[in-house]
């Protein structure tokens, strides 16, 4: 079974052997493709026109553009469901809670403070270490709760910097 959410309305997907079921219900149509990313839907005796705006791969969600209109798809596989069911969600583990000095070096810069939010790719700071500087980015969001370097501190690896 899969889970599809689309805008924010939740639907049952599977399948048996007489095709696709939605909520237990039989569901059919034809669907065509016209090119990459664009699509011809027949459903009901109705025609549509389906494009696909976006596709991102990791957090299972895509859009289209059904006659006009915007729809944003997020799909949970059976595993998904599973470690869901379990208490173990990807956003859990996006949520950034420290970050640490990858190696020795000077910090030259600071570009954030406590309070601040951060979204991943975020720079955080600039660590110099021989000879290079080195933006160390944020890997997902949080709130900084505490910077613990100042600019012109000297480091060690695996030391914490910021904690979130």
């Amino acid at each position: 079974m899969h889970k599809a959410t689309v805008n924010n309305k939740v639907f049952e997907v599977d399948s048996d052997e007489s095709g696709w079921l939605m909520n237990g219900e039989p569901h059919s149509w034809d669907l065509v493709k016209l090119a990459d990313g664009y699509y011809h839907i027949l459903y009901k005796n109705k025609s549509y026109r389906a494009e696909l705006i976006k596709n991102d791969v990791e957090t299972k969600t895509i859009t289209v553009k059904i006659n006009g209109r915007n729809y944003s798809v997020n799909l949970k596989d059976k595993f998904d469901l599973l470690l869901e069911k379990m208490g173990m969600t990807n956003a859990a583990s996006s949520k950034v809670n420290s970050i640490k000095a990858p190696m020795p070096g000077l910090i030259i810069d600071l570009k954030i403070k406590a309070g601040d939010t951060v979204k991943s790719g975020d720079a955080l700071l600039i660590l110099e270490a021989m000879k290079m500087e080195n933006i160390l980015k944020s890997p997902g969001e949080g709130v900084v709760k505490n910077v613990k370097v100042k600019k012109g501190d000297s480091v060690e690896k695996g030391q914490v910097l910021i904690e979130f």
